[in-house]
């Protein structure tokens, strides 16, 4: 059951990796029904083939108006506006603020997942007041009085925890962990995804944390919290876990935390080959594969178990040769889940789970 029908506000962004946020919701949401997406660049295209060239019957449209033209005459009344813009810092500009207050005053609930707090503008805040609708700032941390640190009890988690890591920040480490999830599903096991990032969030994973906003000492005792909660609450075979950034990135250093307090039993690395320095970062060369391989596994005792091609600039008629290039690389199964699925995947990690004789791979 979704919460309502969403109106995604990319503007400007759709066709860049400032879009990342409204890619995902475009791609999977479980928190939503999508209606359209706003960005006037993009308008007149369908979603899904602006982002992988399939049909999505999400389209673009140019403005607030535009998108609320297209919900009433589609029968299907808009309850919210999503901001989808990812943008480096997190923040809010004016005339995204001013869309922003438009929608609020059209009726619109408002879920953002910037570091720009929407609830800390007393405007904002009056209008959606008024207007009878809320804001929820996805990225706003708990009070630190409602935080948890790390205390032990991931031990008592006995379902098998797989961390989705990658080579680098934007690079489909959620996407993957998404599909990975369904496939596991699919094959009749239970599971539940740990969200890392606001966009997992608004994609429905109910078990979810921001790191990026959280205060350092809580961070290790949030994930700790949230894998032991999913736990807790549903007793899945698997629990899957989305990385953050890499922990070779100079920017974005991910994955320690997630190592250190979830405990997986075995890592996935999502890695995009045509890349040759680090994301945002000219000069900044990537560390090898086999390199960054050898780093998860030297800090967490943790293996890394396949690894997850993104496709981004590579010809899809050689996707079969890059695969087997970096099986041969790695000696590690290599899949791209986006275009050959992850069933084989599932299979791979249903496969290790059932061969495990307890604790830590």
């Amino acid at each position: 059951m979704t919460e309502g029908s969403a109106i995604v506000y990319c503007q400007d962004a759709f066709l860049t990796p400032n879009g990342k946020t409204a890619h995902g919701l475009v791609r999977f949401t479980r928190r939503y029904d999508v209606l359209c997406v706003i960005d006037r660049q993009a308008s007149g295209k369908d979603a899904g083939e602006v982002l992988y060239g399939a049909k999505k019957s999400i389209p673009i449209v140019a403005s607030l108006d535009e998108a609320l033209a297209f919900a009433e005459s589609s029968s299907r009344k808009a309850s919210h506006f999503v901001v989808g813009l990812a943008p480096d810092g997190g923040r809010l500009g004016d005339e995204a603020r001013n869309d922003v207050s438009q929608a609020i005053k059209r009726g619109l609930h408002v879920d953002c997942g910037l570091h720009d707090f929407l609830t800390d503008d007393p405007t904002l805040q009056d209008e959606a007041k008024r207007a009878g609708v809320r804001i929820r700032d996805i990225r706003k941390p708990p009070d630190r009085s409602d935080l948890h640190f790390f205390s032990g009890k991931i031990e008592d988690v006995t379902s098998f925890r797989i961390a989705v890591l990658g080579t680098d920040s934007a690079v489909g480490k959620r996407t993957t962990a998404w599909r990975l999830v369904e496939s596991l599903e699919k094959a009749g096991r239970s599971v539940q995804m740990i969200g890392t990032g606001q966009t997992a969030w608004l994609q429905g994973a109910k078990h979810s944390l921001v790191l990026d906003s959280l205060v350092n000492d809580f961070v290790s005792g949030e994930i700790e919290h949230a894998v032991w909660s999913a736990w807790d609450e549903h007793k899945p075979d698997f629990i899957v876990i989305e990385g953050q950034g890499s922990l070779l990135n100079p920017a974005y250093p991910g994955g320690f935390e997630i190592l250190a307090a979830g405990r997986p039993h075995a890592v996935i690395m999502q890695h995009a080959p045509a890349r040759k320095e680090y994301d945002g970062f000219p000069g900044f060369a990537m560390h090898p594969l086999p390199r960054q391989i050898e780093a998860v596994e030297m800090v967490s005792g943790t293996p890394v178990v396949a690894i997850t091609l993104n496709h981004e600039q590579l010809d899809l008629n050689e996707l079969g040769v890059w695969c087997r290039a970096l099986e041969t690389l790695t000696g590690l199964p290599t899949v791209d889940v986006l275009v050959q699925g992850a069933d084989r995947l599932a299979a791979e990690m249903i496969k290790i789970a059932d061969s495990r004789n307890g604790g830590i791979l």
